[in-house]
């Protein structure tokens, strides 16, 4: 069996590759694993249960449920809420696990099931491929001890989840948003009521698009891999900003009053300035993936802020921050990490915190956004290539070095093999979008000729 945990949960097509079975058999697994960790520490173990709106999340969150109150845990069900609510929610009652129902920016067949540890954070790989190896061996028949009687967990709905979270976020921001419209799309998913709530409550006049879930529209054409009707309704309602989530708002992009996308290097560019002169951007460091726009790279270090730069994946950039103690991090795809207020991307937290930014400074947010440029980007995916060799190749290593010398100071290159597929993803940026297309062209030729 491949391994069933990707590096943000298990995923695939509701009721086709992830079944109800398995989402049992995995609940199951998880509750006893975590047990055997001494995650539980002697005590009856309490897990917090959500979902994103999709239709299939209610019978696997029935199964979920299922699976952890037969193996003795008591369940909270909060219903439908953000990814990062539930997180917050599993650290702030104390629970032993949460477990999210989503696949984020997914198309609406598709669906996730995320577990998070004690505190609301994300399971260690290794607990990881120990759940795969717990759940394989029940699927194959091997028993385990069913507790009966009073020994099985209780399920009740937890309606005060949203509130709190609501009360959460406003409590982080660092000023009120009197006199901004807001336009926000959420999808028609997980943030369609709790979004809203927040912005009105902090002062902000709100315009909602794509807030109307039905279970088969989340992400239909709308939310932040979708910004025409956002960037429209922005310059048709003269709204200050606007603000996109995915499906389960754990991701933020934005949209400024003239319509132009504001990316997450962007938006980390802001946060960063503003964090810095509260004076709690700590080091004065922030972090992102490698695939960060070198403008904002070069924008860092003409404002004095260090960057580290992580392997893609907001799971690397989380893992750097807590390492070392920094407070910001993210990346371009919108996925922004406030350490001291969420453990994982908070779409909603980012977006009232970059909105508080413009009230507070009363400049547009196209003016705050411009203190950097983002370099155009040209990315090429060469398939058929044996990608394991990209680092070993001299052919390629020269083809490389010779493309570097090219683009100078105000350019970079990034090969990156996949790590599931047979290909190699090449990157150029240059000031010049001309040159870029044409060095990368040159370079898929060279991996092609390298790695064919």
């Amino acid at each position: 069996m491949g391994r069933l945990f990707g590096t943000d949960g298990v995923r695939g097509v509701a009721n086709a590759d992830l079944t109800a079975e398995m989402a049992l058999g995995l609940s199951v697994a998880a509750a006893h694993v975590l047990a055997e960790a001494g995650t539980f520490e002697g005590h009856r173990p309490t897990a917090v249960v959500g979902r994103d709106p999709r239709a299939s999340g209610e019978f696997l969150e029935a199964a979920v449920v299922a699976g952890l109150a037969s193996a003795g845990v008591d369940v909270l069900r909060v219903g439908v809420l953000p990814t990062p609510a539930v997180a917050y929610l599993t650290g702030e009652l104390g629970a032993d696990l949460g477990v999210m129902l989503s696949a984020s920016h997914n198309a609406m067949p598709d669906n996730g099931i995320k577990f998070f540890a004690r505190g609301g954070h994300k399971l260690a790989d290794e607990l990881e491929d120990r759940i795969e190896s717990v759940y394989e061996e029940h699927r194959t028949g091997a028993p385990w001890d069913r507790p009966t009687g009073a020994g099985v967990g209780r399920v009740r709905a937890y309606e005060e989840g949203s509130e709190r979270y609501v009360a959460h976020l406003l409590g982080v921001l660092p000023n009120r948003l009197d006199g901004l419209k807001v336009v926000l799309d959420e999808a028609h998913g997980a943030a369609a009521q709790v979004s809203p709530e927040a912005f009105q409550r902090a002062g902000a006049e709100v315009v909602t698009i794509g807030a109307e879930p039905d279970g088969l529209n989340i992400n239909d054409g709308c939310g932040s891999t979708h910004l025409d009707k956002i960037k429209a309704a922005v310059v048709e309602h003269g709204a200050d900003l606007g603000i996109a989530h995915d499906g389960d708002a754990d991701r933020c992009l934005a949209v400024d009053h003239t319509g132009a996308e504001v990316d997450g290097d962007q938006i980390l560019a802001v946060l960063a300035l503003a964090m810095r002169e509260r004076s709690v951007l700590r080091s004065e460091t922030v972090v992102a993936t490698v695939m960060s726009n070198l403008g904002f790279k070069l924008a860092m270090e003409r404002e004095g802020i260090r960057l580290v730069q992580t392997a893609v994946g907001d799971r690397y950039v989380l893992e750097e921050m807590k390492e070392h103690g920094f407070a910001l991090g993210g990346e371009q795809s919108g996925h922004v990490i406030i350490l001291d207020h969420a453990t994982t991307g908070d779409g909603t937290l980012t977006g009232l915190l970059l909105a508080a930014r413009v009230a507070q400074s009363g400049r547009t947010l196209a003016d705050l956004a411009g203190v950097m440029e983002r370099l155009p980007q040209v990315l090429i995916n060469v398939p058929d290539v044996d990608r394991t060799r990209v680092g070993t190749s001299e052919e390629l290593s020269a083809a490389v070095a010779d493309a570097e010398r090219e683009l100078g100071e105000t350019g970079r290159v990034l090969l990156r093999p996949s790590g599931t597929e047979p290909l190699v993803r090449v990157m150029v940026e240059a000031a010049d979008i001309e040159q870029a297309r044409s060095v990368a062209g040159r370079l898929a030729d060279a991996v092609k000729s390298a790695l064919g």
